[in-house]
């Protein structure tokens, strides 16, 4: 347990908190408005999209606007968590390893689980015979 950020450090993350939170809310409203859109405009139609020579097909935009939004809303689901976090004395350390995650790193990606180290070795590729 670190409890090595000062008031001022969470204050500050917890600002960046209330800043992601706002700009993931207005992605959700505009990706929902544009799934409804293209929902709507499909709606009745018998056109035949999957041979459109034009472009993408319905099907195709309204799959990509719901993975989109699917990945807004998970961002807001890790924002209440971290959020819930912010009042533990732990806050701040790295769930791998345990250390203390950096302030700076802390604002730059208030949701974050892990140190650089940790987040470095999990997300690098492991060769073959390791």
């Amino acid at each position: 347990m670190s409890d090595l950020l000062s008031a001022h450090e969470r204050a500050a993350v917890a600002s960046r908190l209330t800043a992601a939170r706002d700009e993931t809310e207005h992605r959700i409203a505009g990706l929902a408005r544009d799934f409804d859109a293209v929902v709507a405009a499909s709606e009745g139609s018998n056109a035949d999209d999957e041979h459109d020579p034009e472009g993408q097909t319905i099907g195709f935009e309204r799959a990509q606007l719901s993975a989109l939004l699917a990945a807004a809303r998970l961002h807001r689901a890790e924002i209440d968590a971290a959020e819930h976090r912010l009042g533990d004395a732990a806050f701040g350390d790295c769930g791998e390893c345990g250390r203390p995650i950096p302030y700076e790193r802390l604002l730059a990606r208030p949701t974050t689980l892990t140190c650089v180290d940790c987040a470095d070795t999990n997300t690098r590729p492991r060769r073959r015979g390791r």
